[in-house]
């Protein structure tokens, strides 16, 4: 029994072994296919993981391509607008040199402008100061027109008084002429002035002053004539003075000359004076007692020939004339008329400057 149960112990010990060899053995097949698992496990996900890298190496490559292309484009934009950039430096250079030269166009312009103002302003003053002297020309010239008006209002006043002053003195002239012709003497009366000449070669001897016989008979012929028509009612109001000059050749001294002139005169006007009473009526007596008048003239206004030298024999003469009344007032209207026509000259030259 024992060793029944020796051998048992022993079976059973072995099969423990075995039992223990094979449970070792389980778990380690186990633990293989466990690791086994874990090592596919492993590998898969470390492929699955390649296959995700790969699949994100591919996508960044085809990124990396679309960001190449991209960078490509913008690049080659890039390039575009570095051109364009270079462009439009080079127009901006262009353009800030035009504008340099404007700005330098414009400084002119202002230089020149300020130039012109400065021209402008001194204009304007000398126009102002053109102005006040044209409103005082204005002004000069209104009073020279008023002048002006007055003096032809005058003119015109006074110009039929002229012209019958002008028409008598042509009238006088002309029946003086017709007297002496119907008289048969021949005188020279002078067309302007109505005077006669006398010859002192016939009226008195060399440097006297009575008269001769020879001058007497001429005075006889050429004073009641000349006396009857001045004197006549159609003039005797016009007549204002009968005038007796002598004149003397240039011999002599000035004053012995004069005296001598002097004398003849008063001859030739006591002559008449003495003799008037049997030609003339005792009003025209008393007339010519007072419009009567005799000068000496010396050596004054002497006679030339054609070749400008003395005529001693034409210049020792007696000149009888007369002077109307009215002669001063047309000298005067002469004289106004001449200032205002210098007025208006002056006027018309102020305010033509």
């Amino acid at each position: 029994m024992k060793k029944v149960n020796r051998k048992r112990m022993n079976d059973e010990a072995g099969f423990n072994v075995w039992r223990s060899y094979s449970d070792i053995m389980s778990g380690l097949l186990l633990l293989f296919v466990l690791i086994m698992a874990v090592c596919l496990m492993e590998a898969q996900k470390n492929y699955n993981d390649k296959l995700a890298e790969q699949a994100s190496r591919v996508q960044t490559q085809t990124e990396l391509a679309q960001t190449q292309d991209e960078l490509n484009q913008r690049e080659s934009e890039l390039q575009q607008k570095t051109t364009s950039l270079s462009d439009l430096q080079a127009a901006l250079e262009k353009q800030a040199d035009e504008l340099e030269k404007s700005r330098k166009q414009i400084t002119q312009q202002e230089s020149e402008l300020e130039a012109s103002q400065a021209q402008v302003a001194q204009q304007e003053s000398e126009l102002e100061a053109r102005d006040t002297a044209l409103a005082a020309s204005q002004q000069q010239l209104d009073l020279s027109q008023q002048q002006l008006d007055d003096a032809n209002a005058l003119m015109k006043a006074q110009q039929k008084k002229i012209d019958q002053i002008v028409g008598v003195k042509a009238d006088l002239i002309s029946s003086l002429n017709e007297e002496f012709r119907k008289q048969k003497i021949a005188v020279n009366i002078d067309s302007q002035t109505g005077a006669i000449v006398l010859d002192s070669n016939v009226l008195f001897a060399w440097g006297e002053s009575n008269l001769t016989e020879d001058g007497e008979e001429i005075l006889a012929q050429v004073l009641p004539v000349y006396c009857n028509v001045l004197l006549s009612d159609e003039y005797s109001d016009y007549v204002a003075e009968v005038i007796i000059d002598g004149y003397t050749d240039s011999s002599g001294d000035y004053l012995t000359n004069l005296s001598l002139s002097q004398s003849r005169s008063y001859a030739v006007a006591e002559y008449l004076l003495s003799n008037s009473g049997g030609f003339l009526t005792k009003k025209q007596n008393k007339e010519l007692a007072e419009k009567l008048t005799a000068n000496g003239r010396s050596q004054s206004s002497l006679i030339l020939d054609e070749n400008g030298n003395e005529d001693a024999d034409a210049s020792r003469r007696v000149e009888i004339k007369f002077r109307l009344k009215d002669e001063e007032m047309i000298s005067e209207l002469s004289q106004i008329i001449t200032d205002t026509q210098n007025q208006t000259q002056q006027a018309e030259t102020e305010g033509g400057a």
